[in-house]
């Protein structure tokens, strides 16, 4: 809901601008400034905002964040009026366009603030009309550097129409008996209201209107706004708590691990009973003194027992790996839902907006990553290298540290490390950065005698798991070749870039 003509002027002349100093210009996001500006021995934060449905101009008393980087028009305007004086805070007629007249030295500047929903802007001219620059740039409407705004001439050449009657609205509105909005029953202030500056928030229409706006201010409005943290943090947070259901379950399959073994012994105790080629064994478990059906595959006795106790060892395996894995799967939902949690109680919705469009938390330095992260790191032209040096590494490296669009390296014929070069947005692995990768894939592999070998490399989202693999094993698809001579330079370079040290000696 946009204000109307009536209430901006109530707004400004609250406000009451003429006279006050420019301090400061804001800009939040590409529809929302602020002016900080001083004056009658106060200083106020006014607002204005150009978001469609909740077009507005008036005092904020929440904190206003700075963005993270410049943004071009509140650079421009800070450039231009800032310890300029505001000579003149005027609506032009019931336009809805709010012209205020700053004086900063010898120039004069224009600042028109037009509230209308859907064209909504704010154009700086100079005295003679030429546009200096525009929050929204607009080349078909003219609004641009080099364009002229003037639109005191188009009003004086219109001819007045049926004027329509607007009342100012009590905020926030209360609806009537029965449901439903209804119009404001207070009519227009008297006089000598409107021309009283009302300094506490609670009793002004200023601070009205602050605390209304945050609440239904549209696309602004801290409903809007948490309603779209919820949709993202809760979307996070379901497919983790997904993800940890099924680690559970699997954890539960594996928790029978201990029959396995059994099943292994019951088969020793029993290799007289076995005959040749025959597929189940029925004994006696004699553990809890059950009888028990076991199923065999080819081969004598001792290898059948063998079997189960390899499926054992890999089951006990899989349960301390999966106990890891939920660990950090439960302490990092706990984390996702305290952020979730503390974005939902934030009450300034300017500062809300601004934490959802940075990805709603800090990333924390890099080095403090590498820290937690295995095997070998190397950061080389801002391009990072990973190497696993052994099986545990390399898994935990695809499990928990490299995405899909990374890209994968590894020796060809020989055993070794898996390399990983972390993709940038928006850019292609360089020559010598793929170079450095592969040098480091044969060195860190057992064909490293060699001095040269082969090598495949593709991203990490076409690798698979190997079933019931070593851990670790992968088998890639739409592989690459590369052929690599181990350069005894590049590898002495890299040593300087290693941003983690290695804990004991390198494998091979």
């Amino acid at each position: 809901m946009s204000l109307n003509w009536k209430e901006i002027d109530l707004v400004l002349s609250e406000l009451e601008l003429e006279g006050c100093q420019i301090q400061k210009v804001l800009q939040s996001d590409f529809d929302v400034i602020a002016l900080r500006v001083y004056g009658r021995g106060r200083g106020k934060t006014v607002l204005i905002s150009l978001s469609p449905g909740a077009c507005r101009i008036h005092e904020t008393f929440r904190a206003f964040p700075k963005s993270d980087k410049p943004l071009r028009f509140a650079e421009f305007l800070n450039s231009r009026i800032t310890n300029g004086r505001i000579e003149e805070a005027v609506q032009l007629g019931d336009n809805r366009i709010a012209r205020l007249r700053v004086r900063q030295g010898k120039n004069l500047y224009r600042l028109y603030i037009r509230l209308w929903s859907n064209a909504a802007n704010v154009i700086v001219t100079g005295e003679d009309g030429i546009i200096l620059d525009a929050m929204r740039r607009l080349p078909r409407r003219g609004e641009q550097t080099g364009g002229r705004y003037a639109p005191e001439e188009t009003m004086a050449e219109t001819a007045p129409g049926v004027r329509r009657e607007y009342r100012i609205r009590d905020f926030p509105p209360e609806p009537p008996e029965g449901g439903g909005d209804r119009p404001s029953n207070e009519g227009e202030r008297s006089p000598n209201d409107r021309g009283r500056s009302l300094n506490d928030r609670e009793r002004s229409f200023n601070g009205k209107l602050d605390d209304f706006y945050a609440e239904q201010g549209g696309n602004l409005s801290l409903e809007s706004l948490r309603e779209q943290v919820r949709r993202n943090w809760e979307g996070k947070i379901g497919r983790l708590s997904a993800s940890l259901e099924k680690l559970r379950a699997k954890r539960a399959d594996f928790a029978s691990a201990e029959q396995l073994k059994q099943y292994g012994d019951i088969i020793l105790a029993n290799l007289d009973r076995i005959a040749p080629g025959e597929r189940w064994l029925e004994a006696e478990n004699f553990y809890n003194g059950e009888r028990v059906r076991i199923r065999l595959e080819e081969g004598d006795g001792p290898a059948q027992a063998e079997r189960y106790y390899e499926q054992y060892r890999k089951a006990k395996r899989g349960l301390e790996d999966l106990g890891r894995e939920i660990g950090n799967g439960e302490a990092e939902l706990a984390k996702l839902e305290g952020i979730m949690n503390a974005l939902l109680s934030e009450t300034n919705p300017l500062a809300l907006r601004k934490i959802i469009k940075t990805g709603g938390v800090k990333a924390a330095p890099t080095l403090s990553k590498d820290r937690k992260r295995p095997g070998l790191s190397f950061r080389r032209n801002d391009w990072l290298i990973i190497v696993g040096r052994d099986a545990a590494e390399n898994d935990a490296l695809l499990r928990r540290h490299v995405k899909g669009n990374d890209l994968w390296l590894h020796a060809r014929d020989y055993p070794g490390s898996y390399v990983f070069i972390k993709q940038r947005s928006g850019k292609t692995v360089p020559l010598e950065i793929l170079l450095d990768a592969g040098n480091l894939a044969i060195f860190y592999s057992k064909g490293r005698g060699n001095g040269e070998g082969d090598l495949f490399y593709t991203p990490v989202k076409y690798l698979r798991r190997a079933k019931d693999g070593p851990k670790g094993l992968v088998l890639p698809t739409q592989e690459k070749n590369l052929h690599v001579k181990v350069d005894a330079e590049r590898l002495r370079e890299l040593e300087y870039c290693r941003v983690e040290k290695a804990q004991g000696p390198p494998p091979g």
